[in-house]
């Protein structure tokens, strides 16, 4: 079963539901390999894209008049579907698994789509000879983002379709292979959903056989498939046999056919994370950072917009509570402690002063709900939340996000670490000023080892599906959390 799963990735699982028999199984098959499948998905998003600039310019002009600005729509259109193509294929999302989950094509081209127009009127706006977005531009991008989302939803049936009905082109395979027949039991039929055919199959030897068994084992394959219609040869193998296995492949290099090595055992493992180079030396990515480029761009651009429209729209608030806690009791209006932020770096956090101490030391108590350390305005800044907007300078500095796993005092952070097994995982990311743990409740003291573990998995969660429509979503449902007011103190 190696072959297949390197061939369906990891949602192996959504096409056990075209595992069954069908009577079309040989017939109506399209002229359409499952290998091409991202290829055509990459030039229909093109076509897409082109035929909107197209439609958008001749919707515009007025009727009976040629349309005007059709050779700069067209340029436009192919220049934006450059890096469209580009983005949504760095991430995937043309695998044809991939192509079958609607909702991740759909956050993945709105996100896309939206940002790139974005950077496209920021352009336009330094050019005053470009007025396209002052015309069919606009136009084109509702009309371009309407069309790739109904050409998904379109892409989606025909796959079904080609899953359900095997309707794939077929791939004849010779399978050469050192495994046992009984592991291959289900292979040629699991193959078969997605177009591939086991026309014939053969043992390789024992690893140390005689080179001889070598040589007659080449010539058998080689006499084989010049009488037959081969499309592909795989060798499925366990890669401690590579040596040998090199020579083999020699051998077969007179046939003009594609040679696939599927390892078997630990080494297929490995090999399903993607490669990268350093230097000149080949490795495998055993553990991604928890965000591309991109999403660190896109997720920066939110806390640098989201962060200063705040300041400036809570300035006056923020006057009113500083002036509070001047006259409420004595002290600074601000107060830093040292909190551990990404990666374990000691940064200071910024927090509107609401008790009688300043702890900041290797001991820190944490707050309850009656302490007699909290002064009366800091009850209220505790209770409201908004002792926690001066983080917001944190944003803008970058120590912090707005969104993100909550920071605790470094004396807790080393505590809640030996608590808890997976605690040092938060650290993947920035720590936020709100976060996927806080609307769900877990916001106050954490007194039990149960409370914290009940934090880190939100916040593991979070981190494992982060999105920029999950942290817009957490920024919106963040003042209801407030305004209901559970476990604050």
């Amino acid at each position: 079963m190696n072959f297949i799963n390197r061939h369906i990735g990891d949602h192996g699982s959504d096409l056990a539901a075209f595992n069954s028999p069908s009577s079309t199984a040989d017939e109506g098959r399209w002229p359409v390999r499952y290998e091409s499948i991202e290829f055509v998905a990459i030039c229909a998003d093109i076509a897409t894209i082109l035929f909107a600039g197209f439609l958008s310019t001749l919707l515009f002009s007025p009727a009976g008049r040629a349309p005007a600005g059709l050779a700069q729509a067209c340029v436009y259109a192919a220049v934006t579907s450059v890096p469209f193509v580009y983005i949504l294929k760095g991430r995937g999302l043309y695998r044809p698994t991939e192509l079958l989950v609607l909702r991740s094509q759909f956050r993945a081209i709105c996100l896309t789509w939206v940002l790139l127009h974005v950077l496209a009127v920021a352009v336009e706006m330094l050019d005053d000879n470009s007025h396209f977005f002052q015309g069919a531009g606009l136009l084109f991008a509702a009309l371009g983002l309407a069309s790739l989302i109904a050409q998904r939803c379109v892409t989606r049936i025909l796959l079904i379709r080609c899953f359900s009905g095997r309707r794939f082109a077929r791939t004849n395979l010779v399978l050469i292979t050192d495994q046992p027949p009984s592991t291959h039991a289900g292979l040629s039929e699991t193959l078969s959903v997605l177009g591939y055919c086991v026309k014939s199959r053969f043992g390789l030897p024992a690893i140390g056989s005689d080179p001889d068994s070598r040589k007659r084992l080449s010539s058998r394959v080689i006499e084989h498939i010049r009488n037959s219609e081969v499309d592909k040869i795989v060798l499925e193998a366990k890669p401690e046999r590579w040596a040998e296995l090199r020579a083999f492949i020699s051998d077969l290099r007179v046939l003009p056919f594609p040679i696939v090595f599927v390892p078997v055992g630990a080494a297929s493992e490995l090999l399903r994370h993607p490669t990268r180079s350093l230097g000149s030396a080949a490795c495998v990515e055993i553990q991604p950072g928890s965000l591309t480029a991109i999403e660190r761009a896109s997720k920066r651009t939110l806390d640098i917009v989201g962060a200063g429209l705040t300041l400036t729209i809570c300035a006056p608030l923020l006057a009113i509570a500083a002036v509070a806690i001047r006259l409420d009791s004595a002290g600074p209006i601000l107060f830093k402690q040292q909190r551990c932020g990404f990666n374990g770096r000691i940064f200071s956090i910024r927090k509107f002063r609401t008790m009688h101490v300043l702890e900041n030391g290797p001991v820190v108590v944490q707050a309850t709900p009656l302490d007699p350390r909290i002064t009366r305005v800091g009850r209220w800044l505790r209770r409201t939340s908004l002792d926690e907007l001066p983080q917001l300078l944190n944003v803008l500095d970058g120590s912090m996000s707005l969104v993100g796993p909550r920071p605790h005092a470094v004396a807790h952070d080393g505590q809640f670490d030996k608590l808890v097994r997976k605690y040092a995982f938060r650290r993947r990311v920035k720590p936020g000023l709100t976060g996927w743990a806080q609307i769900h409740g877990c916001r106050g003291p954490t007194p039990t080892p149960t409370m914290v573990e009940r934090r880190v998995e939100y916040d593991l969660w979070y981190i494992d599906n982060w999105s920029l429509r999950l942290d817009l979503e957490i920024l919106l449902r963040t003042p209801l959390e407030v305004l209901r007011g559970r476990n604050a103190c």
